[in-house]
């Protein structure tokens, strides 16, 4: 396949990727009453590292060494993102949430890029990123403000290592069994919180819904995007995720947009489509 081809396949990866982790993060915060944010969290990486293992079944022959190292520097990362996405959404809204973690993925993309023009689309996002950001230093919870940060940090880590897995596992075999380690990682912390609630079938139902919707789905479909996008490119693109989460929490929790924030779509939605059309290809692989 050609590099143009990979990116047109790319896009829709990306894209579905997005949607399905913010709606899987809406119907994570109906579980918070009852399990709490780290015990949420804990489920949906046991869960997914189970359906994915299914999938993929890795092989654990031949881990050592650097592959094991980035295995374990892998989960680390998806443990501490989700972890700390998930204390943040209990105290600010979804949209700003990932208003703020997005400036890891900003920061990859600032640190990759080679030309001046991306520095613009990258500029378009962080508008769009500021005016997403209402009550900033004045009614936002500063300790969920914090964690947000902290979460996009992880995530800026989560896209780079992600590449490094990509390329030295086959399909989605190292996701698999760094999942099966970030669920290991939290679960006597988990089920600490969670307690006797983890018994509950319907919140069990809940979820592996959560689990399809927020890690097996966009963490393969990322996987396999950053095969066939640069690091710097995928980062800009994930500038929608802010936009997506305002349109689902407004869809879904009933939290509204005003004209801030509708603008601040329009430039996300500028900077990532300008980011991809200007992007060169990558190479053959």
């Amino acid at each position: 396949m050609t590099g143009g081809g990979k990116q047109a396949t790319a896009i829709p990866m990306v894209l579905a990727a997005i949607a399905s982790v913010q709606v899987g993060a809406a119907v994570a915060t109906e579980l918070f009453d009852e399990l709490g944010p780290v015990g949420t969290v804990m489920l949906r990486l046991v869960f997914a590292a189970a359906i994915l293992g299914a999938v993929w079944r890795p092989a654990l022959r031949g881990l050592r060494d650097e592959r094991a190292r980035d295995v374990l520097l892998f989960a680390v990362t998806l443990a501490g993102m989700n972890t700390g996405f998930y204390l943040a959404l209990d105290r600010i809204p979804l949209g700003i949430a990932v208003t703020l973690e997005f400036v890891g993925p900003l920061g990859v993309a600032f640190a990759a890029t080679r030309r001046r023009l991306d520095l613009l689309w990258a500029a378009l996002a962080a508008g769009g990123i500021l005016l997403l950001s209402p009550g900033l230093g004045d009614d936002l919870d500063l300790l969920g403000a914090a964690l947000a940060l902290l979460a996009g940090a992880f995530w800026a880590g989560y896209i780079v290592l992600s590449q490094r897995i990509g390329r030295v596992f086959a399909g989605g075999e190292g996701l698999a069994l760094a999942m099966f380690v970030a669920g290991a990682l939290l679960l006597v912390p988990g089920v600490a919180t969670a307690g006797r609630e983890l018994l509950d079938l319907e919140l069990l139902a809940f979820g592996f819904a959560v689990a399809i919707l927020s890690s097996a789905i966009p963490y393969s479909l990322e996987l396999e995007a950053l095969r066939r996008l640069p690091a710097g490119v995928f980062g800009v693109m994930m500038s929608l995720e802010p936009a997506v989460a305002a349109a689902v929490g407004f869809a879904l929790l009933d939290q509204g947009l005003d004209a801030a924030q509708l603008l601040a779509i329009v430039l996300v939605v500028v900077a990532s489509a300008g980011a991809l059309s200007s992007a060169p290809p990558p190479a053959e692989g």
